[in-house]
């Protein structure tokens, strides 16, 4: 291999973003990428390349809510804020999805969404010894695909095909998408709940989230924001990062994705998106905790979401920590 192909593919390798540390010995190493925005916009710190596509998985949540928003669907509060969440499957979610199908005469049979356990593992084991069994439902995005099954009603649209990427709903979808972005949709795929998934950058993403903190209020963008802060319960769980973040940092956005994605926004614009190269869950929390330290966020919630033991024996041994 030539020298100059050697530096090509190592200018491609992504940095080390968190480590795994196992009785004082580096065990592992997830790579990543990452950038944060300053409260005017601007690009104020990137590791890695956050101008690659990704798709931002269930991150895009906001956008998706705020397509409902604007074709007709009139909801807020807890219910908006369901319609942006990956909802850990507690009683709360699964009564407020089967109140928002019964409110358009809808049956739990027409969502799309594949049958599934409570995302929380704490709710799983419960929901299995109670003795019930996967369910559209229980789906950590049946929120999300009651609001727009309830909007093609509102409509008189296609309920069938609502999750088609040429329905009318899923067309609104992209547009916000690429309005709040700040740039066009550069892929399309589907999500693991069926929907349509669009890709943007780490800095597009960024872009988004930052937008919907500073929308004027009354607006889609800000309705959703303002939903999902006042109720950050409903659009994770109990035992969630993203809902002990909402919660206790006044003002902020919060929103993780399947395959290690995650985007923030604080109350004066400044923003932040990431993805974990190899997909691991277990590396946002202390990653989103070494950047929101980095950007002066100062809150016992930060330590608490950077907090991830490794257990030996049933003892902790170790923890998986950043490492910027």
């Amino acid at each position: 291999m030539s020298s100059s192909s050697t530096s090509s593919t190592a200018a491609a390798i992504s940095p080390v973003l968190a480590e795994v540390v196992r009785s004082g010995f580096v065990e592992g190493r997830h790579r990543g990428s990452l950038v944060v925005l300053a409260a005017d916009g601007s690009v104020e710190m990137a590791l890695g390349d956050p101008s690659q596509l990704v798709f931002p998985r269930s991150s895009n949540k906001p956008m998706q809510a705020a397509a409902v928003l604007r074709a007709g669907l009139d909801i807020d509060g807890e219910r908006l804020a369901l319609a942006a969440a990956s909802h850990s499957g507690e009683d709360f979610h699964l009564e407020l999805v089967r109140k928002m199908l019964a409110g358009h005469g809808l049956s739990a049979d027409e969502l799309r969404t594949p049958a599934d356990l409570p995302l929380d593992p704490v709710e799983a084991e419960a929901y299995l010894a109670s003795g019930q069994v996967r369910d559209k439902v229980t789906m950590n995005c049946s929120g999300k695909h009651a609001a727009m099954l309830a909007v093609c009603a509102v409509n008189g649209w296609d309920r069938d095909g609502y999750l088609d990427p040429a329905h009318p709903l899923q067309q609104l979808v992209r547009t916000v998408v690429e309005d709040a972005a700040g740039e066009p949709v550069g892929a399309v795929g589907t999500d693991g709940c069926g929907a349509p998934l669009m890709a943007v950058s780490l800095t597009g993403l960024a872009r988004a989230f930052r937008h919907f903190v500073l929308a004027a209020p009354g607006t889609a963008e800000r309705r959703v924001a303002d939903a999902m802060r006042a109720h950050p319960e409903y659009v994770a769980g109990t035992r969630r990062p993203d809902t002990w973040l909402m919660r206790e940092v006044p003002g902020t956005l919060s929103k993780m994705g399947a395959e290690a994605v995650q985007a923030v926004a604080l109350e004066d614009g400044r923003a932040l998106a990431f993805k974990i190269d190899d997909g691991s869950t277990r590396a946002l929390g202390p990653v989103l905790a070494r950047t929101l330290a980095l950007m002066g966020v100062d809150s016992p919630v930060v330590t608490r979401i950077g907090h991830l033991p490794l257990l030996g024996g049933g003892v902790e041994v170790g923890s998986v920590r950043a490492a910027f």
